[in-house]
């Protein structure tokens, strides 16, 4: 009776092992850094010369169940965001400030009260609504390659064809909400680097052309994140900020 046993969980490990492959390595990578107690993350987007928009570097740092501080530098620019549970604060020239806060101040003519809430900024910072720490969207990115391939410590692929046209749209949609018109020449790929079990960076790369106001724009971005002082890093939310955010309502459910 004990041989048709073991020869069965023999067979239940083979085939546990044979649906283990580098998009399942790559996101328990990822997994194991988004549970950490922290880390801290820089993140770099190369453009073309010629690109109207060239977008600074972001600095980041996270604890888990707990705060996320980002700093934005673009050019003498600088935005800095606190989120927690889904909610956000941006730093303005009127302190901090909730995006109910900067939407008021707009529309009384207040422009938003400064860095991130008026034009030039992030919109009253609609890029943190739908934000995800950067460990978790290397986790997703995973799932969104056609077929990933391992070098060493390094695994690299190219990206589905929607994947390429979200990112290369921003989330897919205009502001309006309507669909965004879909990229041509699109192509994207993706590589994650993995020490000790633990993602510590990744770069996408995506291409192609946008139709903009009867316009055709080229496209061409290569955006690296890398991980450091994972479970180190010191994540300190000023108290001006915490408070703002304890007090803010609970988020709407996203769609």
């Amino acid at each position: 009776m004990k041989t048709p046993i073991l020869l069965t969980m023999a067979l239940l490990a083979s085939s546990a092992f044979a649906e283990s492959g580098p998009a399942e390595e790559v996101q328990a990578a990822a997994k194991k850094l988004a549970e950490a107690t922290n880390y801290s993350w820089t993140t770099t987007t190369k453009m073309p010369e010629e690109s109207r928009f060239r977008p600074g570097p972001v600095e980041g740092k996270t604890a888990k169940e707990g705060f996320t501080l980002i700093t934005m530098t673009n050019g003498d620019r600088k935005t800095e965001a606190v989120l927690k549970d889904g909610k956000y604060v941006l730093k303005t020239e009127a302190g901090w400030q909730t995006s109910e806060e900067m939407r008021a101040a707009r529309e009384s003519g207040g422009g938003g009260g400064g860095a991130g809430g008026g034009r030039g900024g992030f919109g009253g910072g609609r890029m943190f609504q739908n934000f995800k720490a950067p460990a978790v969207q290397a986790g997703e990115l995973a799932g969104k390659v056609k077929e990933l391939k391992k070098d060493g410590d390094t695994l690299s692929g190219d990206l589905t064809d929607a994947a390429v046209k979200e990112m290369l749209t921003m989330g897919g949609r205009r502001r309006d909400g309507s669909e965004a018109p879909s990229p041509t020449d699109a192509k994207g790929s993706v590589k994650f680097w993995i020490k000790d079990g633990v993602l510590t960076k990744y770069e996408t790369q995506v291409s192609g052309k946008i139709s903009f106001n009867d316009n055709e724009i080229n496209l061409d971005r290569t955006t690296t994140t890398e991980f450091k002082d994972v479970g180190s890093s010191t994540v300190e939310a000023p108290e001006d900020a915490k408070k703002k955010i304890e007090s803010a309502p609970a988020p709407a459910p996203r769609n």
